[in-house]
């Protein structure tokens, strides 16, 4: 066999191996509801409860923030966050987060926010002026 063939064997074997692991990544979203019942790694987006208590002591555990969300379903729960506290957190629309239940609470390891757009108040202006 020529080489060019055992390299090529060697990068499509290769291939198959990065797109099985990224699939494992490519998850739908999930409700509270469906990660307690299945108990794997699922996303959940929501939006902030900001009306609850948010806990966040740096000088006690800065890997330990806990917060309130509410799901596409409208649940409320605790959620924690083993990492630090986000910077403009509260100004978040909403919010991916990756993890498990563990009891009543959801445990996220991962965690991406919305942020509002800069530009939102332009938005606004624009279609003012056009109706």
């Amino acid at each position: 066999m020529k080489k060019i063939y055992i390299i090529a064997i060697i990068m499509v074997g290769v291939a198959i191996a990065m797109l099985t692991s990224a699939a494992d990544d490519m998850s739908t979203y999930a409700t509270f509801a469906d990660a307690e019942q299945s108990g794997e790694r699922v996303k959940i987006a929501g939006q902030l409860s900001k009306d609850k208590e948010m806990h966040y002591d740096p000088e006690t555990d800065p890997n330990y923030f806990s917060f309130y969300i509410k799901d596409a379903e409208g649940d409320e729960r605790k959620v924690v966050l083993l990492s630090e506290k986000p910077q403009d957190f509260e100004l978040s629309e909403q919010i991916v987060l990756t993890g498990s239940m563990k009891g009543d609470e959801f445990v996220a390891t991962d965690m991406l926010m919305k942020c509002p757009s800069k530009y939102k108040e332009e938005e606004v202006y624009i279609k003012s002026e056009a109706g």
